[in-house]
Formats: structure tokens, C-alpha cells, sequence
């Protein structure tokens, strides 16, 4: 570290700063600034290298006289910290984290001693500082707070902006008085949105800060449609190997990407080698965007031919100005011309102790006021100040200060940390708090190089605080009429194409068609909107069309071909029901069932009717009415086979209970059977509508352009419920009759139940499967098919033999042929 302190003839040296920048007091302040360069490591750098110790050199030392400015102001302080001193000792990081380590570890010593005690409770333990101000490099930063951290030394920064330093967890005792990158980033993100860049290249320095800042501005930037072409590191040590080389590699890039604006996140040194090799090498004229960093160094007064870069945009902290600044250290400048000033330094220099490091660096021995005086026009001193007032500000609330005293009782370094989290805190007449990342946002301003004989001004001309204010009048570009050029990469895209990112370092766009139901909102669009429920548009569209209404309607060829074998069916279940009635008295109508075989063809006649419900646009009392007409009509037919087919089984397979029991399933007894069997049927239908009748649903999943009309099913149990019945008679039927055996000059009339019922269960197996997945108007179809299919087969296998024996075969419509099985059984049993 280099030790300064003030001299004489007007000018600093190393021989008596050392003393002037350690004061003791109630309190002491551990101060971390960069003074120079380590000057045991300087002499092997090179010319570039001296150049920064001179110039960390000035920023350093403003830096440490508003520390030291801030002291004297709140000592002088009859309201702050009555009667209380603070003091301070002062030590260089010189950029490099051993060196700012070896001052860290000495302001951890005991009080009083040169040792770090362990313990196991640090709640007692008195450290060397109450609290330290800086460093200033986040590198730095990250290094000494996870030091300071574990004691809970309060430690607050005045320039380090990394994001890592906002985990609170991590660094719960680290503050900062500048904004984040996360903020920086933002405003960056919005600059480049208000002037329509989206092709731009990046460049960090390879330390904390360039690849922090660079890594929330490319994560951002992905997000807000911004094409990154290019992104890379330049050395932040200049006097490394291969420095150059990576320098003019960085510049290819930038050039081969045709990009109009460059994004610069580095520190002054890096960001000024950086340029000076683009104009050497001819990049040409770019937008740079930069940040506080190098955007108010000395690079454009000291770089030759800078104005040939182009245009400088940046942003840099919003502070005030600090009153009475400039007027002490002019005072200071002139006091060391009296002989007052150095006695008392060389005394203070005689008291130090083996505590002190004392190397410094001879090339930055001696400092004039005229050195020093431009710099104080641009250093950011208010974040100082405010460092050093938050931890007053914290000691007064600590203590119980009045307005008149202050008690001297011992504080703890770590008692500090609550005052500085929940309470605010004024410096000159401006209020400051600590957010939940222990940072403070002033906001930013946005400044432009502008250019007048040769020299140049930062205009201001914006304003960033969570949102981007720019005066665009303001800004004279680089470019022939003054505007701000274009730097996009992608081709405009046709009508319906929205631009799609390829790519990741080299990212153009790709102009992709909008697929089906997605329209292109804008021509500015990266991505295609969804049409509304109720729209629909065709690939590669530019607006949505209303969607039509999918159903199976009257004039649909497939709904025409059902309707004409609804008819039919119909047509054949008249015709066999009038056939019937003309012969009811008949043998083979009177074996068959009798006047219970017209009421199940009744039944089937309007089965066959009850299709019509499927067609047309439905409704919710259609739906209602589909599966009902259907299980009712069923039942009613199978309910007059039931009869019979017990009446069968009774006779072929329990003989001996026969005459006991087929007085009830024949005469008068079964039409009570079929009224039962009709009535848990409708019984059975009320269960259905009220567990969960079918409904009208509106699909607007299953067809790209249309909106399908559909019933659907609430209740699969209640489904299985109502149409379960009608399968068990089916079932009972089936068994009655399948096993019964006639003699050859005997009608089998159990074989038309046995074929009927095993027509309705092959049937009903392909609907179930078809029914559950099919989501369009095919179901509809379906079940449609289904009852025709069931009604044909009854009809095929029941009925229509029995119509051809009475049209075409009246001979074997005998009383021998014909004869009832409970007719002949006696007979068979007398002899």
C-alpha cells in the first residue's frame, strides 16, 4: 500500500501523508482507497502501468479527502455525534487483493493490540474500526466483505456495483452507496429499446465488474427482443501477455459484425486501450454506450483522435454536488505552504507504529493542486460523504444521542447493522436508506460526449429511475444528417412471418411462418398471438376469423345416407308390425309372444325414429333426451322377449317346476313382467338425469377452423347405470335360450332371442370403444349407427323369419309346427 500524507511546497509526498491520514478518536473509521501501485511490484510493469498509478493516484486521494472532509464535518457537529471524535486510518489497495487484505486484517486486531483473536462469541470483541468505508473495486469488495461479514464489522462501499454483493445472506454486513449493476443493466436495456437497436455487440473487462454487469445485460437483453452479434473480455491488467492480442482480436469481431452500436462495460484503463487500438486499427464511427467507469475518465482529453470513434452515450450516477468540498481542499493545498502544517506532520509521523505498512510508490511522490483540480469536477464524491454519514448516522441512534450529547458507552461494531437497516438518514439536506440489498438507487443520468472546439462536455440528456427519459434533440449523432443510425440484422419479414433468433453469439433473425389459430399481431413481433377462442386463422395470417359451428346437420352426406336406412328400418319394422296384427291369432304370432311381439316391434319403430335426435344442431335438452330414447325403447323390446325366453327355459331346464311357474311369465302375468321390467327402466332414467345426464359441449380443441358441437357424457357411472340393466335382460335372455334344443319338425323360436341378443352385444362392444375416444361429429354418427344396428339385428334375427314363414311359407304356420315347448310338455310327461 502506498502511505500519504501531506507535505510541503505545496504538493503531496509520501514522507508525512501517512500520519495526516491516521487520526484516532472515540471511534475509528477504516478507510480503503486506491492511492497507487504497489511499488514493489511496479518496477517490472510497464509505461501503461505507471500511467495508472498516477491516475488511481488522484481519484484515490479525492476520495480519501471527502472521507476525511466528512470527519471533520461531523467532529465539527454540535447535533450528529456531540462530543464524540471519530477517527480514521487510511491504507491503499492499489487495485490488487493482497494489498487490500493486509490493511482488512489489521483493522480486525484487537483493539488496543496488533492481533486477531478466535473465539468462539465475537459479541464482546472490540476490533480496531468500528466500521470501514470502501474499497472500491468490486473484486475487492467481494474479497473483504466475507472478512468484515464474519465479524459483523459494518463495511460500506462507495463504487462497488456487482450484483453477487446484493445476497444479504452472504454479506450481511456489507453496504453500498452507489446503485447495482441490476440497475445499470436496465437502463442500458431501455436505451437500446427507445432507439430501436437490436443488433449490437458487448464488451466487458475481465474482472468482477465487466462480467457481472455484462452477464445481467445479456439476460436481460434476450428478453426484450435485443440480437446480441457479438460479446467478449478485454484484459483488465493491460501489462498482461497477450493483452494486445486479445485487444485487436475483440476489434475483428466487433468489425465482422457490421453492428452500429457498441455496448463498453469496463474501467477506465481497459476501456481507454480498447479505443485508442479501434481507432488505430479503422473500426469506424459506432455508438458506444458506456458507464460511469471510463465514461468521466480523462480518455477524451487524453486520447488522440477520439472524437473518430463515433458517438459516446452512458449512464452515470445521479449525485449532488458536495458543498464546500472544492473550498477545503484548496485550503488544504495552501496550508501546506506553513511550516505549522509539515511540524505537526512530521510529529504525527514519529508516533506511528509497527502497525503502519509503509511502502509507497516513488512515481507518485508528489501532488500539486493544479493535478488534482479537474479531477474534483468529476469524481463521484457524494457516495463517499453518504458512506461515511450512514455509519454516524447509525453510532448516534446506537448510542442514544440527544440533540446536545452524546453518553461514551462501549458499542459493538455489529450493534450498528439494525440502525443501518431500518432507519433513514439526511446528508446535506438530501435523504438516503438502505434498500433489502443494503444498496442505495439515486438513479442515473445519461450523458453524451458533445464536442465544442475540439473539447468536450458532458451533456446530460436523460434521466433513468426505473424508468428512461431521453432528450433525443439533444444528441448529434456521428452519422451525415445527425440521426441516430440504424443497427438491426434480420430481413424484413413478410405478412404472417414473425422473426425468429438463431444463433447465440452470431444471432440473426429468421422470418418463420405463423402456424394454425396464430396470427401476427405487428410487424414488429417476435412471436405469433393466439387467435381467440372463438376465432381461427390459417397459417402464415394476419388476423383471425370467427369459427363455424361443427355438427352433424341435416344435409351432410353421411347424415343424408343414416337418415334414407333410418327410413328403411322404420319402413321394415311397419311392415312387420302390420304383418303381425293381420295374424296375431296365429300360431307362430301366438308362440312368438302375441300381442307382446307388436309392442316390442312398437318399440322398435320408434328406436329406429329416436335417430333423428342425433342429427341437427344439438342441445342440451337433446342430449338430455339421446341416451334416454335409446335405453327406454331397448328396454321395452327386450322386456317382451323376457317372457318368452324365461317361459323357454322354465320347460327345458326345470321340468318339474315348470307347471308351478309358468303361470307367471305367460297370459296376463307377463304383461306385469314387461310393466316391471319398463318401470325400473324408467326409474333407472331418473337416476341418470340426476347423477349426470349428457351435456352440450362447446370444442374449440378438436377442429382447427370450427367450433364442435357435441354431447358429451357427465357420468360414465351413471352411463353404465342406465344402460346396465338393458344389458343384464340382454344377458338373461341369452342364457334362457342359447342351450335349448327343438326337434326338427318344431320352430325353434329360441334361437331368433339367442342371435338378437348376441347382435345387441357385439354391437354395444365396437360403440363403447368407439364412443369414449371419438371427440367429433362421428360420434354423433356412432351412435346412430349403433341403434340402427341394434334394431336391424333384432328385426334380422327375431322377426323377419317369422314374416317370411307368414308371406311366403303359411303351410308351416300349423298348430303342430308352431307349438308352443309349455303345450307339448305335458304331453310328454303323461306318456
Amino acid at each position: 500500500w502506498v502511505c500519504l500524507s501531506f507535505g510541503c511546497a505545496a504538493s503531496l509526498s509520501p514522507s508525512c501523508l501517512s500520519a495526516q491520514l491516521r487520526r484516532g478518536g472515540d471511534f475509528v473509521l477504516g478507510g480503503l482507497f486506491p492511492f497507487g501501485k504497489d511499488a514493489v511490484n511496479l518496477r517490472d510493469r510497464a509505461e501503461p502501468t505507471l500511467l495508472r498509478c498516477e491516475r488511481l493516484f488522484t481519484d484515490g486521494l479525492v476520495w480519501a479527502l471527502a472521507m476525511r472532509f466528512a470527519i471533520e464535518q461531523i467532529n465539527n457537529s454540535s447535533s450528529l455525534l456531540p462530543g464524540i471524535t471519530l477517527g480514521y486510518d487510511m491504507y491503499d489497495t492499489c487495485f490488487e487483493p493482497l494489498v487490500a487484505l493486509q490493511p482488512s486484517l489489521l483493522f480486525l486486531t484487537r483493539k488496543g493490540t496488533s492481533t486477531i483473536g478466535v473465539l468462539c462469541n465475537y459479541t464482546e470483541y472490540q476490533p480496531r474500526v468500528t466500521a470501514v468505508i470502501g474499497p472500491h473495486k468490486s473484486d475487492l469488495c467481494l474479497l473483504t466483505a466475507k472478512l468484515f461479514s464474519s465479524f459483523l464489522i459494518p463495511q460500506v462501499s462507495y463504487g462497488a456495483s456487482s450484483e453477487a454483493l446484493s445476497n444479504t445472506e452472504l454479506f450481511p454486513s456489507f453496504y453500498r452507496t452507489v446503485p447495482g449493476d441490476r440497475n445499470l443493466a436496465e437502463a442500458v436495456v431501455l436505451l437500446l429499446g427507445q432507439f430501436g437497436w437490436n443488433w449490437v455487440a458487448t464488451v466487458a473487462s475481465d474482472d468482477e465488474y465487466g462480467r457481472g454487469a455484462q452477464a445481467l445485460f445479456l439476460s436481460m437483453a434476450s428478453t426484450d427482443s435485443i440480437c446480441i452479434a457479438f460479446e467478449g473480455l478485454i484484459p483488465a491488467e493491460l501489462a498482461e501477455p497477450g493483452a494486445r492480442r486479445q485487444l485487436e482480436n475483440t476489434i475483428k469481431f466487433i468489425n465482422s459484425t457490421n453492428v452500429s452500436v457498441v455496448v463498453l462495460f469496463a474501467h477506465s484503463l481497459p476501456a481507454q486501450a480498447l479505443l485508442e487500438l479501434s481507432i488505430a486499427m479503422g473500426l469506424g464511427k459506432k455508438v458506444w454506450i458506456g458507464t460511469e467507469a471510463w465514461m468521466l475518465s480523462d480518455i477524451a482529453t487524453s486520447t488522440p483522435n477520439i472524437q473518430s470513434v463515433g458517438t459516446v452515450l452512458g449512464f452515470v450516477m445521479r449525485t449532488g454536488t458536495v458543498p464546500g468540498f472544492q473550498e477545503y481542499v484548496a485550503e488544504l493545498f495552501s496550508s501546506v505552504l506553513q511550516e505549522e502544517f509539515c511540524r505537526r506532520s512530521r510529529e504525527l509521523s514519529g508516533q506511528g507504529n509497527a502497525a503502519g505498512l509503509d511502502t509507497h510508490c516513488q512515481q507518485c511522490d508528489r501532488v500539486t493542486l493544479g493535478d488534482i483540480w479537474p479531477v474534483l469536477t468529476v469524481t463521484a464524491v457524494q457516495p463517499v460523504l453518504v458512506a461515511v454519514y450512514s455509519v454516524a448516522h447509525a453510532l448516534h441512534r446506537a448510542l442514544g444521542c440527544t440533540a446536545r450529547s452524546c453518553p461514551k458507552t462501549p458499542i459493538r461494531s455489529w450493534q450498528l447493522l439494525h440502525f443501518m437497516n431500518t432507519l433513514p438518514f439526511e446528508v446535506n439536506g438530501q435523504s438516503f436508506r438502505f434498500d433489502q440489498s443494503h444498496g442505495t438507487n439515486t438513479g442515473y443520468k445519461l450523458i453524451f460526449w458533445a464536442w465544442r472546439d475540439g473539447t468536450v462536455t458532458y451533456l446530460p440528456v436523460g434521466d433513468y429511475d426505473q424508468s428512461l427519459y431521453i432528450r433525443k434533440s439533444q444528441i448529434q449523432f456521428h452519422t451525415a444528417d445527425k440521426k441516430e443510425p440504424t443497427s438491426e440484422c434480420f430481413r424484413r419479414c413478410q405478412p404472417g412471418q414473425f422473426r425468429r433468433i438463431k444463433g447465440f453469439n452470431l444471432c440473426c433473425y429468421d422470418c418463420t411462418d405463423c402456424s394454425e389459430n396464430t396470427f401476427l399481431s405487428s410487424t414488429d413481433s417476435t412471436s405469433c398471438s393466439p387467435c381467440p377462442q372463438h376465432q381461427w386463422a390459417p397459417a402464415r395470417s394476419t388476423r383471425c376469423h370467427p369459427r363455424s359451428h361443427s355438427f352433424l346437420s341435416w344435409h351432410h352426406p353421411v347424415a343424408v345416407a343414416l337418415v334414407t336406412l333410418m327410413a328403411l328400418t322404420a319402413a321394415l319394422s311397419c311392415v312387420a308390425l302390420l304383418l303381425f296384427l293381420r295374424h296375431l291369432r296365429s300360431p307362430l304370432v301366438r308362440l312368438s309372444g302375441g300381442a307382446r311381439s307388436v309392442l316390442a316391434l312398437l318399440w322398435l319403430l320408434l328406436q329406429s325414429l329416436s335417430c333423428c335426435l342425433y342429427v341437427g344442431r344439438p342441445s342440451a335438452a337433446l342430449c338430455r333426451l339421446q341416451q334416454l330414447s335409446y335405453a327406454l325403447c331397448l328396454n321395452g323390446c327386450f322386456s317382451t322377449l323376457l317372457p318368452k325366453a324365461l317361459e323357454i327355459t322354465l320347460v327345458t331346464e326345470f321340468p318339474r317346476c315348470a307347471p308351478r311357474l309358468l303361470r307367471w311369465v305367460t297370459h296376463g302375468r307377463a304383461w306385469l313382467l314387461v310393466a316391471l321390467s319398463l318401470l325400473v327402466q324408467v326409474l333407472l332414467c331418473c337416476c341418470h338425469l340426476y347423477l349426470g345426464p349428457d351435456f352440450l359441449v362447446v370444442d374449440y380443441k378438436s377442429l382447427p377452423s370450427e367450433v364442435l358441437l357435441v354431447c358429451g357424457t357427465q357420468s360414465w357411472a351413471a352411463f353404465a347405470l342406465l344402460h346396465g340393466y338393458n344389458s343384464c335382460l340382454a344377458f338373461v335372455c341369452f342364457l334362457c335360450t342359447f342351450m335349448v334344443q327343438t326337434p326338427g319338425r318344431r320352430y325353434n323360436v329360441a334361437r331368433g332371442i339367442t342371435f338378437a341378443t348376441l347382435i345387441c352385444f357385439v354391437t354395444w362392444i365396437f360403440f363403447l370403444v368407439l364412443f369414449a375416444t371419438l371427440r367429433t361429429v362421428l360420434r354423433a354418427v356412432t351412435q346412430i349407427c349403433t341403434v340402427l344396428a341394434t334394431t336391424l339385428g333384432i328385426l334380422a334375427s327375431y322377426f323377419v323369419p317369422k314374416c317370411y314363414i307368414l308371406l311366403f311359407r303359411p303351410e308351416l304356420n300349423t298348430e303342430d309346427y308352431c307349438q308352443s315347448l309349455a303345450e307339448e310338455e305335458p304331453e310328454v310327461s303323461s306318456q
